[in-house]
Order: C-alpha cells, then structure tokens, then sequence
C-alpha cells in the first residue's frame, strides 16, 4: 500500500533544511512528467526520503534496469535522519557517501553507505552501495 506524499510544507525528509516542496517533493510527483533530480546528491535525497514515505515505485524508477530488484517491498522501518557525508560528479558519474538512521522493530540503526550513481539521457539512476562497517577505521 503506497503511503501519502509529505505534506508540501513540512521539513524534507532528507534533512536537507529545505522543506519537502522545495527539495524532494518536486522529484517524487515530477516522475510522471519527466522531471528528475538534477545530481547524484539530489537523487541520492530523493531516494531517502522515498524509503521514508514509502514510495517503492520511486526508488524502482531511480534505481538503473542493470541493478534494479525489479520489485521492491519496504520493510516497516522508522527513517530518522539523513547525514551526507560526501558527494562527488565526474561527468556522467557521481558517488555519494552518507550516514542514514533509522529504527528497526524498536532498535535504532546507523547504515553508512557509499552509493554509486549513473546519468544516462540526462538522468540520474542509483546503481549499487557499498555498506560500511561501523566497526571499520
């Protein structure tokens, strides 16, 4: 079941201080129209704040058809917060490194990740992540 998109004024999920309208809001509603995040980064956001709100049929539609699950079902998970640590374009490439927290059946979580991303057509699409261990130096 697809949950409702955040209202147009309340904080972005992302964190990104900007508020859903002026930040993600755009891309998610956007798709059917041929709008699409205009970096790795904002891409990256957008993703985020779609695992947020529950919007599987987005994060397909970003993810690239050579990685893609095909279908997606999301996990009951609380999304907290958003931290980007790290992002990087070299032409039609674009890495990003952020810390994503989030609670688990009652337990919080920290997934630390390095996302890559690939801009084909003008478009943005996630391709894979590296998770690191929390443990790691």
């Amino acid at each position: 079941m697809k949950k409702s998109l955040a209202r147009p004024y309340t904080p972005c999920p992302c964190d990104s201080g900007n508020t859903y309208a002026e930040c993600c809001g755009p891309w998610h509603k956007g798709m059917e129209e041929g709008l699409h995040a205009p970096s790795a980064e904002a891409l990256m956001r957008s993703r985020y704040s779609a695992y947020a709100l529950g919007l599987p049929d987005y994060l397909l539609a970003t993810w690239h058809p050579s990685t893609g699950p095909g279908e997606l079902e999301l996990s009951p998970m609380r999304w907290l917060g958003l931290e980007v640590l790290h992002a990087q374009e070299s032409g039609d490439a674009g890495v990003v490194e952020f810390v994503a927290r989030c609670r688990d059946s009652g337990r919080p979580q920290r997934m630390h990740e390095i996302s890559r991303f690939v801009r084909e057509a003008g478009r943005w699409y996630y391709i894979d992540g590296q998770m690191i261990d929390p443990d790691s130096p």
